[in-house]
């Protein structure tokens, strides 16, 4: 029931209902809730990401072409230092977080003397990638730096779930 508060001559207030056009009524407000959904979640959730679909590459895509010999792509781990040392791709290599400066300088450092056309991949794995604080200032400073084949692992959700758990090949330690 909707109860309506109708004021009476009187200054009195007298309840009223709705039965007869409740269903009606409930009919309505959910049809306007459905068609403003879109596009409230179109303005709460803006695109922050620096990469394009094609600069992504997801996780069984990626084992294929590190198992491809020399023309396996260059893996770099931008997430914290105690990750890696958990469990990392094969072959992957740390060399700064990308959230913080010193991170960033390390990562620069190590980057600066690669050729511009190396195929880079990076990724962090400590969450979802549309939350990660790593990646996007990582890719950003690689992209800077001008990398022609940058790409992003996409791991929905974290390095565990998408990538060790479903058998792919990693290391542990340093």
């Amino acid at each position: 029931m909707f109860p309506v508060t109708e004021p009476s001559t009187s200054g009195v207030t007298a309840m009223s209902t709705l039965r007869p056009y409740r269903g009606l009524l409930t009919v309505a407000v959910v049809t306007i809730s459905l068609a403003a959904l879109p596009l409230g979640l179109a303005r709460s959730r803006p695109s922050t990401d620096p990469w394009t679909a094609s600069q992504t590459v997801q996780p069984v895509d990626l084992a294929k072409e590190l198992s491809a010999g020399k023309s396996a792509p260059t893996v770099l781990f931008v997430g914290h230092p105690r990750l890696y040392a958990a469990g990392h791709i094969k072959g992957a290599q740390f060399h700064g977080m990308g959230s913080s400066m010193e991170g960033l300088a390390e990562i620069k450092t190590w980057a600066d003397p690669l050729p511009r056309s190396t195929n880079l991949v990076i990724y962090c794995g400590c969450c979802p990638t549309e939350k990660c604080p790593n990646l996007r200032p990582a890719f950003a400073l690689l992209q800077q730096m001008d990398f022609k084949h940058l790409r992003v692992l996409i791991l929905a959700s974290s390095f565990a779930i998408d990538w060790a758990d479903k058998g792919l090949p990693y290391d542990k330690g340093q």
